[in-house]
Parts: structure tokens; sequence; C-alpha cells
């Protein structure tokens, strides 16, 4: 007999009680029917068509309209025979519910020469009584036995059984196929590679162990999200070909103490017996975060689960052939302990891609779609800086889905830059009717792509748009020829003035009546750039001090971290006027371009209104008839 079969079986017993049960009750309700029945058959109307109520009953009976009275359950209910006017002067049988504390009711009948007769209460089946009161708690407790014991069984992929709720709840795999390989990876060399020695030493540990090696304890994968930590496990899972546990670190954290400490020795039970073996687990800041960090003390079953794992990975007891592989993209908030060589002899950060990284990624994602000649993964690669490798995948699929759309077979230039453009400024909205708004964004564009254009230090013009994307009326694009890792001062202040200029060719053209608030974010932007000169990069006359860094930035809203108070107030103000110097001094620069080169500008603007896109190529052919001399800041 198999699990379900038991399970219906049970069941069904089950409900065979529930239904004795409720005969148990039915027999006592139905006997004063059967009784009457039988006794007074003449009656012309059935018993338990017709009730009154007790006091009813005693004014019947003062009135001399009651003939005669039976007595059921210990005087608990009574059938009353009565005539009356207001039953048509014709005998009724009639069911009364006798209170408890009625033990004058047989004096009254007696005195007024009632008849009436006590019947006692019928036997009951002996069958039923040993259903009723034996059946139901031995299934019961059978049923418990029986899930108790066939715990694992039913629910130890769920893991929702109370007996295995100390079960580990990691995937295991013999021999994955997960699908992914090394080759199926770019753009993070560095990382590819120590995960290939790993590789390397499982598969020919006598090489390394030959010069007194040990395989690592532990790997550590830290990176911002979507760089590929994840692909990288699931590689080594598929190239190692050994015995490979998967878990998120949010599946040890219970609400009960003790059961994620007990997951993990169940995790780490079951990875010994089946050596050597890799165990992943994915976001480990789910339960590797610092002790007694949380506000008003730390979570003890987080904790307790985090001493369980340092325990294990590196404790009294040896671990021998179980590395440890986890991800995550915290690692500034992991407990100390949990990072040292040990337990994570190694920690690889896997940061986004290069231009480089950028264009082998993109390759790979290509393989299995059909992209026209006209497409250029170099140009794709040399617009997207910053993309990790799932946003670069995620812009070919778009691309794809825009080429299905359009009912094309394959994908070609112009899918490939909507999917880009969607992804970096937002869904294409609809082109604005109003013609002195958009003739004002059209200078404003213009002024952003005239200014860089003009100064040495920024990058070229990829697109000027007047159509409307996310919350921007409309867009210029700038693409670099390489990956800016280091900023030089000049470098900032180009991005500054350039920034500036949108804002400054509405001054210029329309006056300051008719600057609008467009110009917001560019604001904010150059108030940031600026301030971090000041506090960060020392490019001020302040002079080469740090007044500000990245730690100052606030773990949880709604707690101060005392930045304010890094420095006087004499500073502050020192800092303030500096900023307004550098974004003033910006400002002129973008003045002096907007100005020297007003002809182009109204050119451009003309010629933007009528097409409302201008790409890269079309911006630099128009501006080539003019002389426009390069600036210097």
């Amino acid at each position: 007999m198999n699990q379900n079969t038991l399970q219906k079986v049970l069941l069904g017993l089950f409900f065979l009680a529930c239904i004795f049960i409720g005969i148990k009750k039915i027999d006592g309700a139905t006997l004063i029917n059967t009784k009457t029945s039988t006794n007074n058959s003449e009656l012309s109307v059935n018993v338990s068509s017709s009730r009154m109520t007790y006091g009813r009953f005693l004014e019947y009976l003062e009135m001399g309209w009651v003939k005669q009275v039976d007595l059921y359950d210990n005087s608990r209910n009574a059938i009353v025979q009565a005539s009356s006017p207001e039953l048509g002067n014709r005998p009724q049988a009639i069911r009364v519910e006798i209170p408890v504390g009625s033990s004058q009711l047989i004096q009254k009948l007696k005195e007024y020469n009632i008849d009436f007769d006590a019947h006692p209460v019928g036997q009951k089946n002996i069958f039923i009584t040993i259903a009723s009161n034996l059946l139901l708690p031995l299934i019961f407790i059978g049923s418990l036995i029986f899930f108790f014991q066939n715990s694992e069984n039913f629910s130890s992929s769920s893991g929702s059984s109370p007996m295995n709720l100390g079960n580990s709840p990691a995937r295991y795999d013999q021999s994955p196929d997960t699908g992914v390989s090394f080759k199926d990876i770019a753009g993070i060399d560095e990382a590819k590679a120590e995960f290939e020695e790993i590789v390397s030493f499982l598969k020919e540990p006598d090489k390394y162990t030959l010069v007194g090696a040990k395989i690592p304890k532990g790997v550590l994968l830290v990176g911002p999200p979507g760089t590929g930590k994840t692909l990288l496990a699931k590689a080594i899972a598929n190239e190692a070909n050994v015995p490979f546990y998967s878990v998120a670190g949010s599946e040890f954290v219970e609400m009960f103490i003790g059961i994620g400490a007990a997951r993990i020795r169940d995790l780490f039970n079951k990875a010994s017996e089946n050596t050597p073996c890799i165990v992943f687990i994915d976001e480990i800041d789910a339960v590797g975060r610092e002790r007694g960090a949380g506000i008003g003390g730390g979570n003890d079953e987080r904790e307790q689960t985090l001493n369980q794992l340092l325990t294990e990975m590196d404790g009294f007891k040896e671990n021998k052939g179980v590395i440890v592989v986890g991800a995550t993209n915290r690692a500034d908030i992991l407990d100390a302990a949990l990072l040292r060589p040990g337990r994570f002899d190694r920690q690889i950060t896997v940061g986004l891609p290069d231009r480089l990284g950028r264009i082998g990624i993109l390759k790979v994602h290509a393989r299995n779609k059909p992209l026209e000649d006209d497409v250029s993964l170099v140009k794709l690669a040399n617009r997207t800086p910053g993309f990790s490798g799932a946003d670069l995948a995620n812009l070919l699929n778009e691309a794809a889905i825009l080429a299905t759309r359009y009912k094309k077979k394959t994908i070609s230039k112009n899918e490939v830059n909507e999917a880009a453009d969607r992804i970096i400024g937002g869904i294409a909205g609809t082109t604005m009717e109003d013609k002195k708004n958009k003739k004002l964004i059209a200078y404003h564009e213009v002024g952003h792509a005239i200014v860089g254009s003009v100064l040495r230090n920024h990058d070229e013009v990829e697109k000027i748009t007047l159509i409307p994307r996310g919350g921007a009326k409309g867009l210029t694009w700038f693409t670099p020829d390489e990956d800016q890792s280091l900023l030089s001062r000049s470098q900032l202040l180009a991005r500054i003035i350039t920034t500036l200029g949108g804002r400054v060719a509405e001054q210029v053209v329309f006056g300051d009546p008719e600057v609008t608030t467009g110009a917001s974010n560019d604001l904010q932007q150059v108030t940031n750039i600026a301030r971090q000169m000041v506090t960060r990069y020392g490019m001020s006359n302040i002079g080469p001090i740090a007044l500000e860094d990245d730690n100052n930035e606030q773990t949880f809203v709604s707690i101060p971290t005392g930045t304010d108070s890094d420095y006087t107030e004499t500073i502050a103000d020192r800092i303030d006027n500096e900023v307004c110097k550098i974004i003033n001094h910006c400002e002129k620069k973008a003045t002096e371009i907007i100005l020297d080169n007003r002809v182009v500008i109204d050119l451009i603007v003309e010629k933007l209104l009528d097409s409302e896109t201008l790409d890269g190529d079309e911006f630099r052919e128009l501006v080539k008839e003019y002389t426009i001399i390069p600036t210097k800041i």
C-alpha cells in the first residue's frame, strides 16, 4: 500500500468516526420522536412539528388545557398532549424543554390531576458506544504515529513537517548538470581563473599536495548584483563533477531559536559523508551579518546560526574536503570571524566588467541571437559603461523582444539601440506638441551637446533626442572612448560645465525670466560632483584633506551617523564657499561657449525640431561647417 492510499484510508476512518459521533448525538434527540410515534400513534401531528416554551406550558397547565404529559431524558424533555382554543380545540402533541432545577413540576402535575408518565432512557447500541468512545482516539493516535514515522517521506522536499524542521534545506546533486560551464562566463576572467584552480585541485589533488598545498576551505564571492556570482557557482558545480549542495542564507533563519543551527549541523554532516563536495550558500549575509550590530541587541536565532556556521567551517572538528562557496553583495556587514583565513581563505571580488569584459559578455549572450551585420557589439559595449553581466543579457533580450514585436526574424541596429535607450533612459513617451516648450527643450539639449563637444576632456555625443524617457523631457547621451576608472580635475570640471550647458542655453536664448525647472536634476548632479571635489578628492583651496568618505553613508535611514560633526562649522562654511566657487566658474565657462557658438546652436536646433532625434554622426556632420574652437578649462 503506497503513501497516498494510506492517507486516504486514514482520512476515511476519521470521517467514519465523526459519523459515529454524530449518530451518538442524534440518537438522544430522536428517541423522543420514536417513543411518541409508537405510544401515541393516534396523534395527527408529529412531535417535532410543534414546540412550546416552559413558561407557556405552565400557563396551559393553569388554564386546564393540558391532558397528559410524558417525561423523557430524566425529565429534561416532555411531550405534552393539550387542546385549547388556540389549537382549534383539537388534541396536539407538543414538545417542551424543561429547564434544570424545575423539581416542583411533578407536584404541579399532581396538583392539577394531570396524567403523566416518566419514560426511562433507552438502551443505546453497544457497538455505537464503543465506536464513539474508542475509535476516534485510536485513529488520532495512529495518525500521529504514522505521520511522524513518515514525515521525511511526506515533506523532505518542502521541509514543512514538524519533525523535519532541523533538517538542512539545501538542494543536493550527486552529479550536477547546471548547463553552465566556464566557456559561458566572460568579463570576469580573474574570478574565473580562481575557480578553475579549485576545480583543478578537486580533479588532481596529488599535484598540489606534492608541494604541501591545501585546498581552500572557503571562497567568498563579493560584488554588485548581477555580476555573475551565482553563475560562477553553477559553473564550478558543473565542471568539478563532485557532489554539490546549494542553499540560500535566508533558509537557515527561522523564528524558533536553534532551528537554524540544527540545519547548519545537518548540512555539514551530510556534506562530510560525501567528501569531496562543494557547499554553495547564496546571499550569505542573511546569516553572516555582524553579531550584535542590530538596534537594541542582536537576533538570537541568527547569531546562534552564525556561531554554528563558524564552528562547522573551522572548529574543533575539521570537515576535510568540504569547500564552502559564499556569495554576497554586502561584504561590509559580514562578521569579522567569518571572513578570516581558515574559514574563507579567498575573497574574490566580482566587479562590474570593463569595456573588453562587456564585449566578451555580449558575444556570449549573442550566440543564439540572429544579429544583422550593422550591429556592432564593440560600439554597444562602449555605450554601456557600468552595466553588469545581467544588464547586458537583459539588453540583448529586450532587443530580441522588440524584433519579434516588429515581426522581424533578425535583430538590427535599431532594435539594439532602442533597447539600450529603454534600459538607460526608460520607456519612450509621447513627443510634446507645445511648440514653445519643445523649442526650449531643444535648446537645452543642444546646449549640453555643444558644450560637451567644445571641451577637450569630455566624451563624444552619442545621441540627442526630444522624445521623453522616464522623467526627462529630452536627453543627450555621451559615450566615452574607454572606461574611466580614474578622473582628473579637468574631466570633473568638464562634466560640470557640460551639465550646466543646458540651463545656460535657456538663459542666453530666452532670458532669465524664462528659465524652467527642467534643469533641477542637472543642478543636483553639479552640486554633488563639486562637493566631492572639495570634501573627498582634495581639488579645492581647502587643500588635500578628505573631510568625508563612503563609510559615512547611513545604514538605517532613521539613525543619525554623526556625519555633520566630522568637521567644525567654520570648515563647513569653507566647503560651501568652495563648492559655490567651482560651480560659478563652470557656469561662466558654459556661458562663454554658448555665446561663441550661438549660430551653430540655432542650426542644430532647427534640425532637431524637424527630426526629433540626432545621432552622434549627424550631429558632427552639422558642426563641421562651423569652426568650433576647443576651450581650456
